[in-house]
């Protein structure tokens, strides 16, 4: 089932965690998202605390609409949420429920700088890379409802059992570095853009999560 646009028009957090388990399709290529990272307005680490700007105005649009930007040259994806300036980042993603014909395409897409290809459950373990992977660009997608593309998010009911939550990656001091804002589906671990440091991070259930993030909800 394509998730319908109310499912972004929630606060930033929900949406991250339960992105985690739905899948990124375009043109018969298919990722299961396994890592997100959300952001608030208020949040000194998000792009739309910088102000809005014409390049940063998706943020400001109404939940579900796709902002991508350059992340050191290549693209990055994102959905706006509830409340301007909020939005999630899709982090990483796993090729695990791709067909074979999809997966050959999806290599050819994105092979690593020598040419040669990528390996498979590490095709998408980055934010850049899942866009490559799908053959999307900033241009083409910024801006823009889903329904005014062709990418879809598909729920076909795989929920994880437990989600890591931890800091963001990238975050410089000073910018809320500290903000426990990222989620990993336990199961993708190894598959996730990096692993957290020991001790760094929470295991919990979906619900648990939820509910011992009720301060941010």
């Amino acid at each position: 089932m394509m998730l319908p646009p109310e499912f972004f028009h929630r606060n930033a957090m929900l949406v991250a965690i339960e992105l985690l388990g739905k899948f990124l399709v375009r043109d018969g290529l298919k990722l299961r998202i396994i890592e997100t990272e959300c952001y608030f307005l208020t949040d000194k680490g998000s792009h739309a605390s910088l102000g809005y700007t014409e390049k940063r105005k998706a943020l400001f649009m109404d939940g579900g609409t796709i902002y991508m930007y350059y992340a050191r040259g290549k693209p990055s994806l994102n959905f706006s949420a509830e409340g301007e300036g909020n939005a999630v980042l899709i982090k990483s993603a796993s090729a695990d429920c791709a067909d074979e014909k999809a997966l050959q395409r999806m290599l050819k897409l994105n092979p690593m700088p020598d040419g040669r290809f990528r390996k498979p459950e590490r095709l998408a373990s980055g934010q850049t890379l899942v866009c490559r992977s799908l053959g999307m660009d900033v241009p083409d997608y910024d801006a823009k409802q889903m329904a005014d593309t062709d990418l879809r998010v598909i729920d076909e009911g795989y929920r994880p059992e437990k989600i890591i939550q931890t800091v963001r990656l990238g975050i410089p001091d000073g910018r809320d570095a500290h903000l426990p804002f990222r989620f990993i589906d336990h199961a993708f671990r190894d598959r996730c853009t990096a692993k957290p440091p020991k001790g760094a991070y929470e295991v919990c259930g979906y619900n648990e999560t939820v509910s011992k993030n009720q301060k941010f909800l």
